[in-house]
């Protein structure tokens, strides 16, 4: 078995009650632990991210001093030990094999940016396993998602983006990274097919 389920950022900011929530989150996150609970044995290992933010700085400009622009700087989230930084209720870890925080003072988008507690990287997990392929599922879309979609193609792996499982920021921006994405070479498709 060398496939690998990557689950991006399902966290209370991200979802309807946080900072940058995301219509949809709640949803994804109740669909991510339904998935589980029938496919969790079908992967070799399943990684989970969260940001994981610093709360006395400005996390190298990703934290805006004024307005955010959303592009570059955002809202204050996903602060260390917060609720917001932690994963949406909905959302069943009991199958996750490794958690990796990324953040921690910078900004960063991809999973690929975390590590566990332990300092071991996503690139450093896949090498372990022998990781070939990897699904991927969570948010958001047009961010967070399409970072980790893209790293793992650059890490030459095989990359499916389960569309049923994710939600975006903007349906616009959402349609242009799942698009840009696919142009890459992953694959787009429904968990349930």
């Amino acid at each position: 078995m060398t496939r690998a389920l990557f689950i991006v950022d399902v966290q209370n900011d991200f979802t309807e009650r946080g900072a940058l929530g995301v219509v949809g989150g709640d949803q994804v996150a109740e669909r991510v632990t339904r998935f589980l609970a029938e496919h969790a044995g079908d992967y070799r290992i399943v990684v989970a991210s969260r940001d994981w933010h610093d709360g006395d700085n400005d996390n190298g400009g990703h934290f805006a001093s004024g307005e955010p622009d959303f592009i570059d700087t955002w809202p204050v989230h996903c602060v260390a030990g917060t609720f917001g930084a932690e994963y949406d209720e909905g959302f069943d870890t009991s199958t996750v094999t490794h958690h990796l925080k990324k953040g921690q003072g910078r900004p960063a988008y991809s999973l690929f940016e975390g590590m566990t507690d332990d300092g071991v990287t996503a690139g450093h997990l896949l090498e372990q396993y022998g990781i070939i392929d990897i699904d991927i599922a969570g948010l958001a879309t047009d961010y967070c998602v399409r970072a980790s979609a893209l790293d793992a193609i650059e890490h030459g792996r095989r990359v499916r983006v389960f569309t049923d499982l994710v939600a975006g920021v903007h349906p616009d921006s959402s349609e242009r990274a799942l698009a840009e994405i696919a142009h890459a070479g992953a694959v787009l498709l429904d968990s349930r097919a």
